[in-house]
């Protein structure tokens, strides 16, 4: 680990992530690694400019990207940062991207659409500067498939598992829960939830048909819910529209206590209404913010473990298996 350093840029959300993997690191592995702060600037026409004050010639250098940033500037950085790497000399870049942005385009669904994680992959991957991602859930597995290099996709059901336990208020007894997914995609996340749980939980699957982006037209339940408490869990909540729709489903069919679980939390709605409809809000800390009424659980452990597996040629797969 004598190469390591970490690179964050200080007045992003992104440096707290990254002191919480240092100290963790500190504190478990007794490895102290530098932080380095990266200098993220715009010209006055909103170009982006960035500097690396100290050296990292023939450094493996693990940047920590912050996923609460605008998308597209998100990116725009990861490309520069690219650059400034090879410039730069350093022995391997690698992205540490708590939560992927452009993930949710990984197919054509009509004609004369973009690919967007596909586009992002080739941005990413070419030309080959960049050694490796450490991202969490991504919202499609074989998105992995679109990179030619490792792309370690790291669970967060396992914090999530013992969180639960440890937590169980409104979900009591947590044999007697229902987990929920909100549509056909996410069927193997929740069974994937329910194995690590350590029992055998009842699934119930939300089939809907979209009308447009955010918009449901028809919903129908597929399982048993009633007079169990039920939990949906979904990768990535957004507006949170489509949730507060399937709870009000699931109340219909005899829920008692409806709560819902999302890795990222974007909440680009803010949580009012979602805090009004479920009894328990809960969410990773990949993207942070002021999200009032929300239980945020910390996976900065998980990525630090990846950061000290992958640079010592450890299993990271044993981590959530």
């Amino acid at each position: 680990m004598d190469r390591v350093v970490l690179l964050a840029d200080q007045t992003s959300k992104a440096w707290d992530f990254a002191e919480k993997i240092k100290s963790y690191l500190e504190r478990t592995k007794q490895v102290s690694l530098p932080l380095a702060n990266i200098e993220i600037g715009h010209f006055r026409n909103g170009e982006i400019n960035m500097h690396v004050p100290g050296n990292i010639r023939r450094r493996d250098v693990y940047f920590i990207q912050d996923s609460s940033k605008n998308p597209q500037e998100w990116w725009v950085e990861l490309l520069l940062l690219k650059d400034l790497a090879l410039r730069a000399s350093v022995a391997s870049l690698n992205f540490v991207l708590p939560n992927m942005d452009y993930s949710r385009q990984d197919r054509k669904q009509k004609s004369r659409t973009p690919i967007s994680a596909k586009a992002l992959a080739d941005s990413l991957t070419h030309p080959p500067i960049l050694s490796r991602i450490i991202t969490m859930d991504l919202h499609a597995e074989q998105i992995q498939g679109f990179y030619s290099i490792p792309v370690d996709t790291l669970r967060s059901f396992p914090s999530f598992a013992k969180y639960l336990r440890e937590n169980p208020e409104g979900l009591t007894p947590l044999e007697k829960l229902v987990i929920v997914s909100p549509d056909a995609g996410g069927a193997n996340r929740v069974e994937s939830l329910a194995r690590r749980l350590g029992s055998e939980y009842p699934i119930a699957v939300i089939d809907k048909r979209r009308a447009g982006p955010g918009e449901i037209e028809k919903m129908n339940l597929a399982g048993y819910v009633s007079g169990r408490d039920a939990l949906i869990v979904d990768d990535l909540i957004d507006s949170g529209k489509t949730l507060c729709k399937a709870a009000e489903s699931l109340r219909e069919n005899g829920a008692r206590n409806v709560s819902c679980y999302g890795t990222h939390g974007i909440f680009t709605e803010g949580t009012s209404t979602l805090t009004k409809t479920f009894n328990r809000v809960i969410a990773t800390n990949t993207i942070d913010g002021n999200f009032p009424g929300v239980e945020r659980i910390d996976v900065t452990p998980i990525f630090a473990e990846a950061i000290y597996r992958a640079q010592m040629g450890s299993s990271i797969s044993e981590l959530y298996e």
